[in-house]
């Protein structure tokens, strides 16, 4: 089998080339290539809702024009003024923040003297009961005369 192939290359209306190849006897659908034909190569590709408006000329007095501008400036009034919005509410939150985590601080300060006094008493309580309990095997028994006659 022999593997020659040849190469016709077309510039479509986007003004993308199209490199159609025939493989001889390979049995190999054949898939078409898309390569830019801008010299740099590497161009951004317009959507096709962009294709047809390039060349048109907008004519800046026209109603749909200053209808679409108005419409422009409202949306980005409106977005400006939600990112103002968003972004004063998370300083709002970070100063909340702020304030609960001074308070659980303070909390967690207050706790700990607290603990450190109960563990102190405790312990004092838990020396005294060790000093007023005999050890088992030296406790004195009283003999009563009574009990020891036969």
């Amino acid at each position: 089998m022999s593997k020659t192939s040849q190469q016709n290359t077309a510039t479509d209306a986007n003004g993308v080339s199209v490199i159609h190849s025939q493989a001889h006897a390979s049995g190999l659908q054949q898939v078409p290539q898309l390569v830019p034909v801008s010299p740099g190569g590497g161009g951004k590709a317009v959507p096709p809702s962009k294709q047809g408006k390039k060349n048109s000329f907008v004519d800046r007095n026209s109603d749909e024009y200053r209808q679409r501008r108005e419409r422009n400036n409202m949306a980005v009034k409106k977005s400006r003024l939600k990112s103002k919005q968003k972004a004063q509410d998370t300083l709002q939150r970070v100063n909340q923040l702020k304030e609960e985590n001074e308070r659980l601080e303070a909390k967690i300060k207050l706790l700990t003297k607290e603990l450190s006094v109960l563990k102190d008493l405790f312990l004092e309580h838990a020396h005294n009961l060790a000093d007023n309990v005999q050890p088992v095997g030296t406790e004195t028994t009283t003999t009563n005369p009574e009990s020891n006659a036969p």
